[in-house]
């Protein structure tokens, strides 16, 4: 009896110096070797580890799993918010609001079939700006635009050649891949080909363009928010709700904005 226990002991003494300095894999081979051999009667799950042994009282605890994906389920589904008009109308001038965001996205779409065409043409040259004695101005009231064949853009500057110089750095700056060539008070301006780098050019374009219609929309957001924050006799919770209604409202202008400038760029550079 004596040598039995004596026996179980000593297993017991190496299970414990195992699980101080062994591996898992090895400490879980070791145990569950033992727990067939030496306790039959008394099942433990093989999630169980021997952490000491002294005599015949054995302490035993559970290990359990860690998730590294727990809570990322919670993360990014974002409950829907309703928006309420007439609650919100109260707060902010809400019509004001949406047409500005609509007018934003309509500008953005103009400046597209403007200067996004793939081919150059007189009407996107027509509206680029030029600054001239401290204004600015569209290079068609400084100029004469003539497209003198598919490859060539005439711009006649003989009522205002003082000009010049700023509308050569409007045309090169304008976005369009446009290199004017001068010739006295005239401008040549070659059609550039279509080529890829060209593509990529317009597609760069768009994106700043698209830029200033986000931020555009943005400080309207913001500019709203701030006005309903101001106002005094209104609840934090409502101001709250409100900020809440604000954000959710522009959000549909900003994915519209975003929907439309995608599509610009793979009609220009085809993804």
């Amino acid at each position: 009896m004596h040598l039995a226990q004596n026996i179980f002991q000593y297993k017991c003494n190496i299970i414990f110096n195992v699980c101080r300095m062994g591996t898992r894999i090895l400490q879980r081979l070791i145990v569950s070797t033992f727990l067939n051999n030496v306790t039959p009667r008394r099942q433990l799950r093989l999630c169980e580890k021997i952490v000491c042994a002294h005599n015949l009282n054995t302490t035993y605890v559970r290990n359990y799993a860690k998730s590294k994906d727990k809570g990322k389920e919670k993360k990014g589904k974002g409950t829907k918010v309703e928006i309420n008009m007439a609650v919100l109308s109260e707060l902010i001038p809400v019509d004001k609001m949406k047409d500005r965001c609509s007018a934003a996205i309509e500008n953005m779409k103009a400046d597209f079939a403007k200067h996004l065409s793939i081919r150059s043409t007189t009407g996107s040259i027509d509206t680029i700006p030029v600054k001239f004695e401290g204004k600015e101005y569209e290079l068609q009231e400084l100029a004469q635009i003539v497209r003198k064949n598919p490859k060539t853009i005439v711009i006649n500057f003989s009522s205002f050649p003082q000009v010049i110089p700023e509308a050569l750095k409007a045309i090169s700056s304008s976005g369009l891949n446009l290199n004017p060539q001068q010739d006295g008070t005239t401008l040549f301006v070659p059609v550039p080909k279509v080529t890829k780098e060209h593509r990529e050019a317009l597609a760069k374009n768009a994106k700043v363009l698209y830029i200033k219609c986000r931020d555009a929309l943005k400080d309207i957001q913001n500019e709203n928010i701030k006005k309903m924050k101001k106002q005094t006799g209104v609840s934090e919770d409502l101001i709250f709700n409100g900020t809440k209604q604000i954000n959710a409202l522009c959000e549909k202008y900003l994915l519209e904005a975003r929907s439309i400038y995608d599509a610009k760029c793979v009609e220009l550079v085809g993804k």
